[in-house]
């Protein structure tokens, strides 16, 4: 009939998709963030929707600040800048984050919201994977629905159930496709169907979840098939370690901090910096989405805890300020063929200004450089303290070169793995102390740009 949306076998995906999905996570591959729809709808509000309505809004108001059109003798701002202010100090209060593949997680909610064009509740009927374990538990319910004599067959219920399950016909309600909108009573009117107290040892209909042998060993296969893809990238072994792959302070191990994130993106929403960014292959298949530290997009603030506070699975721990800000989550270095004082002789200390632990993780040696036309000067060059560098990444944020920064920060020396730490343990630094030019020998800042 017109309107209705019948069930079709291609409702049987989402078990398919759930059968997959809890193989994998059988054998450690947890992917349910990527396709769990309370994760899907806050990752892709924080980290897509939010921060795009955010710039169009800042952007569009601007522009009409800006150039001040005129209709019929009204001045449009005078409208929009109301709004504008109140949206800035109601809704919009931080600025605008922009995370990286926010347009591909824009683009994945927007085709969700499109196909329902196709089929009402597309992602809930075929996809989702929650719903397919709501359907399976759901096949003897305590509340199921009941037809009175008074039904003509009329349809008008099967027209407005957007789940297709068969709710005109007496003995083949779908209970396991049902979403308890309780459409089809709104629907009736002559109040023939309605939902009641049933007995949950007995079948609600005639209709199974036809879930035959051959579909479960499909979804099996398909379930293996996705393990095999996550494994078989690098980054999945237990010794290789991505470099740009720096987890915010009190991630857990990598297996363990995988198996808890859900790729929500909630701690990239909190992060005051916009610092942490989403993985897209930095952590193989497995881990995207999953959040990781970029120093250039923002550093990891030294007050701040944030990220191990919202985390709502503890994949990010909660730790105190203090213990937080004594765990180490990379190393930084230094790139002398970029760095000014080692490569153009010029004075610059932003790097070592910036840095926020307390003795600095990076020190200067004052040295002496012979400059192109052989006059020599004192240069107070940097160096990096690996017994106090948390790498942070503030010093590469910071750094005169913006596009690619002289001193950057990687995962190496991270706390929560062994294995990744360059340095042999108790092993003692040999660094040399840092020493004091007098006043006449260092270079008049008034011609540097570049000094402090």
């Amino acid at each position: 009939k017109a309107g209705r949306h019948p069930w079709v076998p291609w409702n049987r995906a989402k078990y398919a998709l759930l059968v997959g999905l809890l193989l994998m996570s059988f054998f450690g591959v947890h992917w349910t963030g990527v396709f769990d729809p309370l994760p899907l709808l806050y990752r892709s509000v924080a980290t897509a929707l939010y921060s795009g309505s955010q710039y169009l809004i800042e952007d569009g108001a601007t522009a009409v600040y800006v150039g001040d059109p005129v209709i019929a003798g009204f001045h449009v701002k005078s409208l929009t800048e109301p709004v504008y202010q109140g949206l800035r100090n109601s809704v919009f209060q931080d600025k605008v984050q922009a995370f990286n593949g926010g347009a591909l997680i824009l683009l994945l909610f927007v085709g969700i919201v499109v196909l329902n064009v196709v089929r009402p509740r597309f992602w809930c009927r075929y996809v989702c994977p929650l719903g397919g374990l709501l359907g399976f538990v759901s096949q003897r319910p305590w509340v199921r629905l009941k037809h009175t004599s008074a039904c003509n067959g009329c349809g008008r219920c099967a027209q407005q159930c957007p789940a297709g399950a068969d709710p005109d016909k007496a003995k083949e309600w779908r209970a396991t496709e049902c979403f308890g909108c309780w459409n089809c009573v709104a629907s009736c009117n002559r109040g023939a169907v309605n939902f009641g107290v049933g007995m949950p040892f007995s079948s609600a209909s005639e209709a199974k979840l036809d879930l035959s042998r051959r579909f479960l060993l499909s979804s099996v296969g398909g379930g293996f098939t996705g393990l095999m893809m996550a494994r078989i990238s690098p980054q999945s072994r237990a010794n290789v370690f991505e470099p740009g792959l720096i987890r915010p302070p009190g991630a857990r191990s990598e297996r363990e901090f995988m198996d808890r994130c859900q790729q929500c993106g909630v701690c990239m929403k909190a992060c005051p910096t916009n610092g942490l960014q989403a993985t897209l292959f930095e952590a193989g298949i497995e881990g995207i989405w999953s959040p990781m530290l970029v120093p250039k997009a923002g550093y990891c603030a030294y007050s701040c805890n944030l990220c191990g506070q919202v985390c709502p699975t503890q994949a990010i721990e909660p730790l105190p300020l203090e213990e937080k800000n004594k765990v180490k989550i990379g190393l930084a270095s230094f790139d002398t063929g970029r760095c000014l004082p080692y490569a153009c002789g010029r004075e610059c200390m932003i790097c070592e200004e910036h840095c926020p632990v307390s003795p600095k993780a990076i020190y200067v040696i004052q040295t002496e450089v012979k400059l192109r036309d052989g006059s020599t000067v004192v240069l107070k060059q940097p160096h990096v303290d690996p017994d106090k560098c948390t790498g942070c990444g503030i010093c590469e944020n910071v750094c005169i070169f913006k596009d690619r920064a002289a001193v950057r920060v990687t995962s190496a020396n991270e706390s929560r793995h062994a294995k990744n730490r360059p340095f042999l343990p108790g092993q003692a630094a040999l660094l040399p102390a840092p020493s004091v030019v007098p006043p006449a020998a260092t270079p008049s800042s008034g011609s540097n740009p570049y000094g402090s």
